[in-house]
């Protein structure tokens, strides 16, 4: 590993810090005691913020690389909290390889995953770690899914879907309608597939089955990477007022501290063993946009303490299968086939 990713300064930068996320991980991170800078494009908001917290802050956009690299000196992990991510991830990706800067952020869209699989050799070879989706639905259904698979000795395929609860953020909603697929996908023979959007499927979230839909998430590729399962299928199930109506610019920043707490997020998965088996597990947890920035602020904390991997890597990968159950009140619980659940 190169000498600035050595961790001599051991310290974060969160990029996106005044937005929505990024201000909730910028506190987790001055609750955990992290050197932290915070860094964006706009001045005010990042001020504000920073003399809240007592922490240093730089301001830089991302079209001119030489900034990108000035305002990255002296870090050691970057923590990218600016979505859309079509927009910030590969500037920001590439700057930290060229500086030997540690990369995590929090997309949700496949375009920074495959912009990390394109990325991994020359990471590996700059001794820096890529770490999309340090924290979110990655690493919720990423967990999930390690720990259903140490139980099934030759797992063949996996089916997996996230339980979107209550309203979604006006950053959330923008990346959605700026990286709609045209087509639906799957991982078939370890190759992202086209599928039918409309094959709907039961999955238990631990009090029955529900109906959910398939969807493109980044997890046909980081589940892949994490257990080597070529047959991979996501969905969702949606409940409340999760997907909003009306245009985007009305929406609120995010849910209240209260519409968080009224609405956790589950988890469901089957995994099919090669003599037909299926095991079944389910997560339970906070919501989604409090498990973010608190799993994101730990994934940070430990890649400084030196838990860390040059190329592209997941969650599960460095932190181990267990990595969203140490997030606040995480669950994972198998369910028994021969007991059936009520709903």
């Amino acid at each position: 590993m190169n000498d600035v990713a050595a961790y001599t300064t051991k310290t974060l930068m969160i990029y996106g810090a005044s937005g929505y996320t990024g201000r909730m991980a910028a506190a987790h991170a001055k609750e955990a005691g992290l050197r932290l800078v915070l860094a964006g494009r706009d001045e005010a908001p990042l001020q504000a913020l920073a003399t809240r917290l007592g922490v240093e802050y730089r301001v830089f956009a991302l079209d001119n690389a030489g900034d990108v690299d000035n305002g990255l000196q002296e870090i050691a992990v970057l923590l990218n909290c600016a979505g859309p991510f079509a927009h910030t991830a590969e500037a920001l990706m590439e700057a930290c390889l060229r500086t030997g800067v540690h990369y995590l952020d929090i997309a949700a869209e496949l375009d920074s995953y495959q912009l990390a699989e394109r990325h991994d050799l020359s990471a590996a070879q700059a001794g820096v770690m890529l770490m999309p989706g340090s924290g979110g639905s990655v690493a919720m259904l990423g967990s999930l899914a390690a720990r259903a698979v140490e139980r099934v000795p030759s797992p063949v395929s996996i089916r997996i879907a996230l339980h979107v609860a209550g309203s979604m953020s006006r950053g959330s909603a923008l990346s959605a309608s700026q990286n709609v697929t045209t087509t639906c996908l799957m991982r078939k023979d370890d190759v992202l597939t086209a599928r039918a959007p409309d094959a709907l499927r039961d999955l238990d979230f631990g009090t029955g089955p529900l109906s959910c839909f398939p969807v493109t998430l980044p997890d046909l590729i980081t589940i892949a990477r994490q257990t080597g399962v070529g047959d991979i299928e996501t969905y969702v199930h949606v409940s409340g007022s999760a997907f909003p109506e009306g245009g985007i610019d009305a929406l609120p920043d995010g849910p209240t501290a209260q519409e968080r707490a009224d609405n956790r997020y589950q988890a469901a998965v089957e995994v099919v063993g090669a003599d037909g088996a299926i095991t079944r597990a389910a997560l339970d947890t906070v919501n989604g946009y409090s498990f973010t920035p608190l799993a994101a602020v730990v994934a940070a904390r430990r890649v400084l303490a030196g838990e860390a991997r040059p190329g592209f890597q997941t969650p599960v990968g460095v932190f181990g299968s267990g990595f969203a159950e140490t997030i606040a009140d995480t669950r994972i619980t198998f369910i028994d086939p021969t007991t059936p659940t009520s709903r």
